[in-house]
């Protein structure tokens, strides 16, 4: 811990002594880079362990200030075994950060939204096959890659690579069919895979309404950008699940309005503020028509 200190009192006396072109470009790409991180990590585990670490660091100085050396000891071997421990509990949720932080426009142009050639077409297919799922309450789960590639996913499943129709999607969540069972993963205007093993969210802010099918898209919102639409099969009502949130009871409309947002060729900060106005949007109405069930006067 001292040594730690005494490196970071060097760096900031050759800051503020002898500071440079250098020592500025120096500050202002790490700031850039810890902007970047937490923002990437705001939405996962890692945010809420950075809270921990920083108290876990204050703990260790204070008692080595005080002069506590059993209780500094024990802190200063958890911080060094610490790196090693938070590479393993938060694998998944730093490979993710890594990989948005690399998917810029030069690096990886193929990662993004692909552009297809009849957007209003294939929208309006995926529109009609939840819906028509969601009326026979057939369940189903669309995973619509977006910038984050989830390769790892598809090579769990049944390579498809078809374009979408809603033929082909209602064909595959048929129940007592082979590929049913599953998530189905979307890639541009294509179904790249079927069939899908998708990890479990852990959160326990799920209902008890809800079940496996749910869980399954959470936990895919919560390590990649993924957009997943979800179909219960005990209630018919579709909903969807985007950065670890989960917003029910979309119709025809808002589907359609989300579909659009993400497919369109337009910037993807406009388009995650469109996406969020619309989930404000539908959260509000329920909120409204929820008042007005409240202020019924009661049947005599």
């Amino acid at each position: 811990m001292s040594a730690i200190v005494e490196q970071f009192s060097a760096v900031l006396w050759n800051v503020i002594n002898r500071p440079s072109i250098v020592d500025f470009v120096d500050i202002l790409l790490l700031t850039v880079l810890i902007y970047e991180m937490l923002l990437h990590m705001r939405h996962t585990r890692v945010s809420q362990t950075l809270k921990g670490v920083v108290i876990l660091l204050v703990a260790t100085w204070l008692s080595d200030v005080i002069g506590m050396r059993t209780i500094h000891a024990l802190l200063s071997w958890v911080i060094n075994a610490g790196p090693v421990l938070l590479i393993v509990l938060f694998q998944q949720e730093i490979r993710r950060v890594l990989e948005e932080l690399g998917a810029t426009n030069l690096l990886d142009s193929g990662s993004r939204l692909q552009q297809v050639s009849n957007t209003e077409l294939m929208i309006d297919e995926m529109v009609l096959a939840l819906n028509n799922m969601s009326r026979r309450r057939v369940g189903a789960l669309i995973v619509i890659e977006n910038k984050t590639r989830l390769n790892d996913v598809i090579a769990t499943g049944t390579r498809v690579d078809g374009v979408i129709s809603q033929p082909l999607i209602e064909n595959i969540f048929e129940p007592n069919t082979p590929l049913h069972d599953g998530a189905v993963v979307v890639r541009g205007d294509r179904i790249m895979s079927a069939a899908c093993l998708l990890r479990l969210s852990d959160t326990t802010g799920v209902g008890r309404d809800l079940g496996t099918r749910h869980r399954a898209g959470l936990g895919m919102s919560e390590i990649s950008d993924a957009t997943v639409f979800i179909v219960s099969e005990e209630t018919g009502i579709i909903s969807m699940a985007r950065g670890g949130e989960l917003v029910r009871h979309l119709d025809e409309t808002s589907l359609s309005r989300i579909l659009h947002e993400l497919y369109d060729e337009k910037p993807r900060e406009p388009t995650r503020l469109k996406i969020n106005s619309t989930l404000l949007h539908l959260k509000q109405r329920r909120r409204n028509a929820h008042h007005d069930e409240q202020q019924k006067p009661p049947k005599a």
